[in-house]
């Protein structure tokens, strides 16, 4: 069935839509050949190493580990199909740079927990579509990686902070953003079976709810509410069973009421968390995010396949960076990747 599916995916196949999805967003047809035409420049903009490059560092793990999960979203696997060997090539190149702490080597962007929580989920989520030979590294790998997480969350923390993430191992704060990448780590993590302890997983949830407010999740406790940090919190808690919790249906409700925007600073940060997050919400609060934020990202995609931010927080990252993180969010309801499966 797998097969068949990403058969379907790579030649323009529309998927069945929702009647709501049929009549106000764009068709399911649109979309599958928005992802196609993504992909292909994505595939094109991979370097020789197998790694991706953000515009203002150079070849960064998170950005290979967004592109492949990207790929890995619209039903594409290492080893197999157009892009099968070009897949293999990004993820050993992101396990070839893991150091003898755990960390995935940061090489660009904001701190590096950033990269290494990306990277963790990204081999977590690919350590079942390779053979064993590889799987064995992965998960090898992935042991080292989440003891690092696990240590960084234990650094003593106030109250307001205890149970997240912030930049750096030592960090004595946390923030939403950093924590749900984490948290997203370690859910897929163990979803594969690895050693996850069930406090650390509450932990972090009780720091997502410490920073729910007025009807949507802040990047501190007690800070402002944005569309992106409102689909970062709802995703967290949904992943982690919570599902349907009063601080979500809240947030889920203020997300219709408000939207994401082009005026949000991290707008393609947030088309991923508001489009996977409302998804596992489900109902009308996905039918109408879908019909959204679908219409405004086939709006703007460029037309050699790609989404770029032409000013503001993301534009420094450059083509592959927006591309990724819309072909996530566009390619949700494919349901390829484990961790965002129903």
């Amino acid at each position: 069935m797998r097969r068949i599916l990403c058969l379907a995916v790579i030649a323009g196949i529309a998927l069945a839509p929702s009647p709501a999805s049929a009549q106000q967003g764009p068709s399911a047809k649109e979309v599958d050949k928005s992802i196609i035409r993504a992909l292909k420049y994505l595939s094109a903009t991979q370097n020789r190493s197998g790694a991706w490059a953000i515009r203002s560092g150079g070849e960064s793990v998170a950005l290979t580990s967004l592109s492949i999960m990207a790929f890995m979203a619209a039903g594409h696997v290492p080893g197999e199909g157009p892009y099968g060997d070009q897949l293999l090539s990004g993820v050993r190149w992101v396990l070839d740079h893991q150091q003898a702490n755990g960390m995935f080597v940061h090489k660009a962007g904001h701190g590096p927990m950033y990269a290494h929580g990306i990277s963790t989920l990204m081999l977590a989520e690919v350590a079942g579509m390779v053979d064993k030979s590889l799987a064995k590294r992965i998960r090898d790998s992935l042991e080292k990686a989440i003891l690092l997480i696990l240590k960084a969350q234990l650094v003593p923390k106030g109250i307001q902070h205890a149970g997240g993430w912030r930049y750096q191992t030592d960090s004595t704060d946390s923030d939403l953003s950093m924590t749900g990448w984490q948290l997203l780590a370690l859910r897929a993590s163990k979803n594969i079976g690895c050693d996850v302890p069930k406090a650390s997983i509450d932990a972090a949830v009780a720091y997502v709810r410490r920073c729910a407010a007025n009807g949507g999740f802040s990047y501190h406790p007690g800070h402002g509410v944005t569309a992106t940090r409102t689909g970062t919190g709802i995703l967290c808690l949904e992943i982690c069973g919570e599902h349907h919790a009063k601080e979500t249906m809240n947030a889920a409700a203020n997300l219709m009421r408000r939207p994401l925007g082009f005026d949000d600073g991290f707008y393609f940060y947030g088309v991923y968390y508001c489009s996977v997050g409302m998804f596992q919400v489900g109902g009308q609060y996905w039918d109408r995010t879908r019909d959204h934020i679908t219409s405004q990202l086939l709006r703007i995609q460029r037309g050699d396949g790609r989404w770029e931010a032409s000013e503001g927080n993301e534009h420094a990252y450059g083509g592959a960076y927006a591309t990724s993180l819309a072909v996530l969010a566009l390619a949700v309801e494919y349901q390829y990747l484990p961790i965002y499966q129903k």
